[in-house]
Order: C-alpha cells, then sequence, then structure tokens
C-alpha cells in the first residue's frame, strides 16, 4: 500500500522529487497528474467547496493550491441543524515545486462536479524529449 505503479512512497511515483509537495497526505484532497506533450494537468477532487474560496499562488517556483475550509472556530461546536454529520469542506493546502518546467504566467484553473482541474503548460526551453541512443 502507498506505492503506485511507477514505484515509490506515496506523492513520489514517476514524478520523483519534480512535484515535491504533500502529495497524498493524511486529510488532504486526493489528486491526479496528468501529463500531455503540452502541458501538465493536476486533478484535484474538491467537490462541495466554494470555488471563489479557492486560491492559487506562484512564489518561488512552487504552486500553492489552498482552500480554508468551514471549520468552527467558536468555543460552541454547532451542527447546523444536522442530526448525524460525516462531511463538510475542510480546509487545505497543498503544494507543489515546479522546477522550472511551467509558464508560471500562463496556468489556469477550472472547477467543474467538484473537480478542480489546474492546467500547467509546459516550458519548451526546460521540458526535452528524451534522447534516444543507438547502440553500435
Amino acid at each position: 500500500m502507498g506505492r503506485g505503479r511507477f514505484g515509490g512512497s506515496w506523492g513520489r511515483g514517476k514524478f520523483g522529487t519534480f512535484w515535491g509537495g504533500r502529495m497524498a497526505a493524511f486529510g488532504q484532497p486526493p489528486i491526479n497528474i496528468d501529463e500531455t506533450d503540452a502541458a501538465f494537468t493536476i486533478s484535484l477532487y474538491a467537490a462541495g467547496l466554494n470555488k471563489a474560496n479557492v486560491t492559487l499562488a506562484v512564489k518561488d517556483d512552487v504552486l500553492t493550491v489552498a482552500y480554508p475550509g468551514s471549520e468552527q472556530t467558536g468555543s460552541e461546536p454547532t451542527n447546523n441543524g444536522y442530526t448525524y454529520q460525516e462531511f463538510s469542506p475542510r480546509g487545505f493546502e497543498r503544494q507543489f515545486q515546479l522546477n522550472h518546467k511551467v509558464l508560471v504566467d500562463q496556468i489556469s484553473a477550472t472547477y467543474t462536479d467538484g473537480i478542480l482541474k489546474v492546467t500547467l503548460p509546459k516550458n519548451p526551453e526546460t521540458n526535452k524529449p528524451a534522447q534516444s541512443i543507438t547502440i553500435g
């Protein structure tokens, strides 16, 4: 358990330290990372969030996706009229080390059907295709 099909510990897998951050940490929303020739796409499962409260920021080549959540701050817990409650939008913060592989001024995001999709266009200067070497 904890190992993807590419091996490694939680959050490492195929990307190694490229993504860094706290991938699949306890209490964090799960993510999928897709890669095409042109971009990486982070799909974060975040059902029930108010998208106006989701923040995305890049500082020092680290992408941070955060949500403040609705944790109770008062001394008396309230259940908002629920007889029983198992879920509520909890706060989270996820960070991803970009390592200059992304054009940060072109990052975009959408939130549809409970999935936050962040598109990270690749920087063509730092994302070179693998070079084949012929064995003689």
